[in-house]
């Protein structure tokens, strides 16, 4: 027998973290987790575009690395860090940090110097991945906002975050390069 997904608990518009903790669903822990599942969300996207192009099956696999790290973010920030928790949960390290680097350079090396600024498009991928850069730096930011409440979430978070936004960024170039998209500089307005 399946579970049910509904439960009606959150029908007077609160949620209850890992540890059982009661909170309202605007609250800033739970505006964070869920941004990071929007991003998880984007990636999937972004992988499902990318799987009829043979040259770019090899970004399959590193997204769903990647979509694993953000399923540990997202349950590292919707503990109630008071409370001990039964569940054995998985853990970011520096590590994984290092990994993103490591594909940021692995990518650059096959790119064109950037010697403007560039709009994002010109590719379903490419436009994907710029999405994923923009929620992922909102994901970044409503993280930061947790620290300055004093809202524990652990180290690695924040600089993972940072680090994704870049990976997510120089991934656009690339998609576009491999896919012979040609980059858009922005040439501003000048009056």
């Amino acid at each position: 027998m399946s579970i049910k997904i509904y439960t009606k608990t959150g029908d007077a518009g609160n949620t209850s973290l890992i540890g059982g903790t009661k909170v309202p669903k605007s609250h800033l822990r739970i505006e964070s987790y869920g941004t990071i599942d929007e991003l998880n969300s984007f990636i999937g996207l972004l992988n499902d575009h990318l799987l009829t192009f043979d040259a770019l099956k090899p970004l399959n696999i590193d997204l769903k690395e990647i979509q694993d790290r953000l399923f540990t973010i997202g349950s590292a920030l919707a503990c109630d860090p008071d409370k001990e928790t039964r569940m054995k949960l998985p853990d970011l390290t520096e590590n994984d940090v290092h990994w993103l680097e490591q594909r940021i350079d692995d990518m650059q090396r096959e790119l064109p110097e950037m010697k403007h600024f560039i709009l994002p498009g010109g590719h379903v991928a490419v436009s994907t991945a710029h999405i994923a850069r923009c929620v992922c730096r909102r994901a970044e930011r409503l993280c930061v906002a947790m620290q300055l409440q004093n809202l524990f979430m652990p180290p690695l978070v924040l600089q993972y975050l940072n680090r994704l936004s870049d990976y997510l960024f120089v991934l656009a170039r690339y998609i576009g390069h491999s896919l012979h998209v040609p980059e858009v500089a922005w040439k501003p307005r000048i009056s």
